[in-house]
């Protein structure tokens, strides 16, 4: 089952600083078709003008995965945390009992992300951050695990949800494969270019909701980046 959902009718708002879309319900959007995708509670396409952002505001029980598309995002909270986040990387902040942060774009031009929110497997623990840069050659081809909270996924930025972040960057006319476990709640959205996925056309940006499908054949039609959420 794939549910194309396309982004020219996601719901969404221009604040000025900030044009946003939300692949599910959000802030003043409300859809109650599109409340989460299994564990999957949030997903943003976030466009930050320069020298603007999110001011300092808090946060509980919930992980929070920022993939950073194109500029980079200025990450501050009451932890002590502060770090920098650039085009292709990730950052991952697990809330737990309570955290305050702020994420600005301080560069000259937009910076464009994904934000993505999912649900905790426990309420509560230490709040934490973490960043990592990935090199972009790994990816190219094939599926890599960016964040994660299964087992084996080790190397990946560490999140507390049983819930991994995967992403691939394929060449016009190649293609790249996610093999799913049964049950699994899957939702893909294109970062750059158009793809076919198990025949399913996405253009840039567009997401699909996928489930019961034993694997995830992504073919490029354009030099593509595509990012995937695993979630329970």
């Amino acid at each position: 089952m794939i549910e194309l959902r396309p982004f020219d009718r996601l719901g969404g708002a221009d604040h000025g600083w900030l044009n946003t879309k939300h692949h599910f319900s959000f802030a003043d959007y409300y859809d109650p078709d599109r409340l989460h995708w299994g564990n999957l509670r949030v997903w943003n396409d976030d466009e930050i003008a320069p020298d603007t952002g999110f001011p300092l505001h808090p946060h509980r029980d919930m992980e929070i995965i920022t993939y950073v598309r194109e500029g980079a995002i200025t990450h501050q909270d009451d932890q002590g945390n502060r770090g920098r986040t650039e085009a292709g990387d990730v950052q991952v902040m697990s809330a737990g009992t309570g955290i305050r942060h702020s994420e600005y774009n301080m560069e000259k031009g937009l910076t464009k992300i994904f934000q993505i929110w999912i649900i905790p497997e426990e309420r509560g623990g230490a709040p934490r951050w973490a960043a990592q840069p990935f090199p972009k050659g790994e990816r190219a081809g094939r599926f890599v695990t960016l964040a994660s909270g299964r087992k084996g996924d080790e190397d990946a930025l560490m999140i507390r949800a049983d819930a991994r972040l995967v992403a691939a960057t394929i060449k016009a006319g190649d293609s790249a494969t996610y093999a799913a476990d049964p049950g699994r709640h899957l939702y893909l959205v294109t970062a750059r270019g158009a793809v076919e996925v198990n025949g399913t056309r996405l253009g840039e940006r567009d997401g699909a909701a996928i489930r019961d499908e034993a694997a995830v054949t992504v073919k490029a039609l354009d030099d593509a980046e595509v990012i995937l959420v695993d979630a329970a």
